[in-house]
C-alpha cells in the first residue's frame, strides 16, 4: 500500500473520529469529502468527481462504496479493507447501492451522519442521497465532523506541512529572477510550479494565482498571459505542496519604482499581519483575528480595498480548492489551539488607483508564539 504514514497514526485518527461520532450519538457516518477519506484511510484519487462515499461504523469498522475504476486505486493508496462496487449503467443511481449497503451493515432506523458541504456531494448526489435514505434513518449533516479533527496537526503530518513549506519557498526563489521588465507570466508560472515537482512536491488543489496589470487586482486564477511592463505590479499566491498537504504564500511584487500609494498599503499589510501575530496563539479565536485586520485597515480608510476574511485553515486538501472550511472572518468561534497551519493574508486592492498589495505566509500556531513556516520575511519585494 502507498500510504504516506504509519499504521499506527491511522489507527489513532480513526480512534479520534469513533470518540467524537460516540460524543455526537452518530451510529455511523458517511464521508463524500476526499479529504476526510485521505485522512482516515490514505485513499488517494480525484474519483470523487463521481459518486462515492466511506460509509464508516461507530465501532471502527468501514465499507468504500465506489466505480470499478478506483477499485485498484484504494487497494493500492489506502487501509480499507471491504470496498463495494456500484456499476455504471444507464439511469444508475448509486444511492440505492449505498442503502442497500447500510441496511446490509444493520444500520435501518439510526442515527446517520452525512458530508454534504464537500465538493464530493454535489447537488444531485445530495438528492439521490436524501431520496432513498430520509426514511431509512436520522439524517444528520456532519459537514464538520472530520474538518475539526483534522485543524490540529499530528507530528508526522506537521513534517508534511514544513516540506510544503519549503517548496513554497523554493516556487519564489525559482520566480524572483525571471521578475523584470518583458518577464514572462508563462515562465514565472512553470518556474514556480516546476520547483514544487522537482522537489518531489505535488499539485496544488487549486491554480496558482498570477496576475500583472490591471490584473494583479484578481484574487482567482484566470487563462492568459502577458509580459510585464517596465513600471507594473505582479500579484502571486501559490502553495508547496507535500503529501496533498499545502503551505500557502502571497506576495505583490513591484515592478520598476513603487508609487507612494503601493509603499502606504504594503504599510498597512505589515503592520496588520504583525499584530495578527500578536494574536494567532491559544485563548483566542478565529474571529478575534479577522477583527484585529479590520480594525487596523479601517482605522486606515482601507474599508472598501480590503476583504471579508484574512485567512484559514490549511491541510491535506483537494481539487478545487486548498482552503479547509474554518476561515478568519467576522465573529467565528474556533479556537485557535496549538499545531494549527495556519494561512494568514493580507489583501489590499484599490480599484480606484489600480494598485493592489498583499502579503500572505502559513504559520504553525504552538503554545505561545506562532512560527512562521516561510524562510522569506514580510520585506517589500521590487525588481
Amino acid at each position: 500500500m502507498a500510504l504516506h504514514f504509519a499504521e499506527e497514526e491511522y489507527a489513532a485518527r480513526l480512534a479520534r473520529l469513533t470518540a467524537k461520532m460516540q460524543e455526537e450519538k452518530l451510529d455511523a457516518i458517511l464521508l463524500f469529502a476526499q479529504e476526510s477519506m485521505y485522512w482516515l484511510t490514505g485513499y488517494d484519487t480525484f474519483g470523487y468527481c463521481f459518486f462515492q462515499s466511506l460509509v464508516v461504523k461507530r465501532d471502527g469498522s468501514m465499507v468504500l462504496l465506489t466505480r470499478s475504476a478506483d477499485l485498484r486505486q484504494a487497494r493500492h493508496t489506502s487501509n480499507i479493507e471491504r470496498i463495494e462496487i456500484w456499476v455504471d449503467r444507464v439511469n444508475a443511481d448509486p444511492a440505492m447501492d449505498l442503502k442497500n449497503l447500510l441496511s446490509e451493515l444493520d444500520l435501518l432506523g439510526r442515527r446517520i451522519g452525512v458530508e454534504y458541504d464537500t465538493h464530493g456531494m454535489t447537488g444531485r448526489t445530495a438528492r439521490l442521497v436524501d431520496h432513498q435514505l430520509s426514511t431509512f434513518g436520522e439524517l444528520v449533516d456532519a459537514s464538520l465532523l472530520v474538518s475539526r479533527l483534522r485543524l490540529i496537526k499530528s507530528p508526522a503530518e506537521i513534517a508534511h506541512v514544513e516540506k510544503a513549506a519549503s517548496l513554497a519557498d523554493d516556487a519564489l526563489d525559482a520566480a524572483l529572477p525571471l521578475i523584470r521588465p518583458g518577464g514572462s507570466e508563462a515562465d514565472i508560472l512553470a518556474a514556480m510550479q516546476g520547483a514544487v515537482f522537482a522537489g518531489g512536491g505535488d499539485y496544488p488543489a487549486n491554480e496558482f494565482i498570477i496576475g500583472s496589470g490591471a490584473d494583479a487586482l484578481l484574487c482567482r486564477y484566470k487563462a492568459g498571459r502577458r509580459n510585464l511592463d517596465a513600471n507594473d505590479q505582479l500579484t502571486l499566491e501559490w502553495a508547496g505542496v507535500s503529501a496533498h498537504y499545502h503551505a500557502a504564500m502571497m506576495r505583490t511584487v513591484v515592478i520598476g519604482e513603487p508609487t507612494n500609494r503601493h509603499r502606504e498599503l504594503y504599510s498597512a499589510c505589515r503592520e496588520t499581519i504583525q499584530a495578527i501575530e500578536m494574536v494567532l496563539r491559544p485563548g483566542n479565536t478565529f474571529g478575534t483575528v479577522f477583527d484585529v485586520h479590520a480594525k487596523i485597515m479601517d482605522e486606515r480608510g482601507l474599508a472598501r480595498h480590503r476583504l471579508n476574511a484574512c485567512g484559514y485553515s490549511l491541510g491535506a486538501r483537494f481539487s478545487p480548492s486548498w482552503m479547509e472550511h474554518q476561515m478568519f472572518h467576522i465573529g467565528n468561534p474556533q479556537e485557535i489551539e496549538p499545531d494549527m497551519s495556519l494561512f494568514v493574508y493580507m489583501i489590499i486592492m484599490d480599484s480606484d488607483s489600480g494598485t493592489a498589495m498583499t502579503l500572505g505566509q502559513t504559520y504553525l500556531t504552538t503554545a505561545d508564539t506562532p512560527r512562521p513556516l516561510s524562510r522569506y520575511g514580510l520585506d517589500f519585494i521590487s525588481a
